[in-house]
């Protein structure tokens, strides 16, 4: 009976799209990849828009960042089609895909991990369902 109460919790959860929802940056034709700040955060469409996407441009007038969320499908295909005009050079364009919160913003600096931290990017659902499982057993 307690297992089944387990996965059920554990179930409602997931169907809550709690664990499916992701935050990007999202933004159209800015310079300087001046859209990494919390006023362009935006939530993704549950269970339909589950990766970041960033479109890098070069033109003549510099470079230009669109960011926004996307399905795995479409952002998958689209940076795998522009691949070859990822030069860098003038009139180049190159998408990135990414899953985790925020990764289409600036690159993070890498730091430390320290040995007690969670794991990153983990699920606060989850996190619940192992919190609460010894409790739910007993």
């Amino acid at each position: 009976m307690r297992l089944f109460i387990c996965t059920t919790f554990l179930g409602f959860l997931l169907k809550t799209g709690i664990a499916l929802q992701i935050q990007c940056y999202q933004c159209e034709e800015v310079k300087h990849n001046d859209c990494s700040t919390p006023e362009f955060i935006v939530n993704c469409t549950v269970n339909v828009q589950d990766m970041c996407q960033k479109e890098v441009l070069v033109k003549e007038d510099g470079i230009h960042y669109r960011k926004s969320c996307a399905s795995s499908g479409a952002c998958l295909i689209a940076s795998s089609g522009y691949q070859q005009f990822c030069t860098g050079k003038l009139h180049s364009v190159c998408i990135s895909c990414c899953n985790t919160p925020l990764c289409n913003g600036p690159r993070q600096k890498k730091r430390p991990i320290p040995a007690a931290a969670p794991p990153a990017g983990g699920s606060t659902a989850l996190h619940a369902v192992f919190f609460l499982l010894p409790f739910l057993l007993t």
